[in-house]
């Protein structure tokens, strides 16, 4: 027993509109009159414009004529999706620079809302309390550090007393003497050149 859900579901895909980039890429199976032809408008174009060239070439009139027909169907088909194309991106930029316009104005209000918050200085040459410039703020007396004294004002630790301990020099080391050979080895080497 068959559902009847699958006809239904079968049903409301058929009715559902082609969309333009649908068109344009889609692949169509056409049956002319030389049998099935298939691929996107674009190809199938070209395929019946190359039979209707070699119908007209064999004389024959009727079928010259019947190709061009089915070209020029996927032409007119072509056409208006690629017309619906241009109308929606034309009216994606319009949407998008509307957009952007109102961003534009609403940071423009923004910035002279900012402006107006603003307190107004009402003196220029005189140095605000509340300047940003650092060079306005007071600045910390210096203290001279070329004195030709050697105290820094550090206190020492023990640690800076252990460096500064001089390291006594190591003694230098004894050359190795090399290790005579025994005396059974030294009498085994004559034998061996007799």
């Amino acid at each position: 027993m068959r559902s009847s859900n699958k006809r239904s579901r079968n049903k409301n895909n058929r009715n559902r509109p082609n969309t333009v980039g649908n068109v344009v890429n889609r692949v169509f199976d056409s049956s002319g009159p030389e049998g099935k032809v298939r691929g996107t408008p674009q190809q199938i174009i070209d395929k019946y414009n190359q039979l209707a060239r070699d119908a007209q070439l064999s004389n024959d009139r009727v079928n010259a004529e019947n190709f061009q027909q089915h070209a020029e169907h996927y032409m007119r088909l072509l056409s208006e999706a690629q017309r619906e194309q241009d109308a929606r991106r034309e009216q994606q930029e319009r949407e998008q620079d509307a957009r952007r316009e109102q961003q534009e104005r609403e940071n423009r209000d923004r910035q002279a809302q900012r402006d107006a918050d603003r307190p107004q200085r009402q003196d220029q040459d005189e140095p605000s309390q509340f300047s940003n410039d650092p060079a306005d703020a007071p600045q910390p007396d210096v203290i001279d550090t070329n004195d030709d004294s050697n105290d820094s004002g550090l206190v020492e630790t023990p640690e800076a007393k252990a460096e500064e301990k001089p390291k006594k020099p190591r003694a230098p080391r004894k050359p190795r003497k090399k290790p005579e050979p025994k005396a059974e080895e030294a009498q085994a080497t004559p034998d061996a050149a007799e």
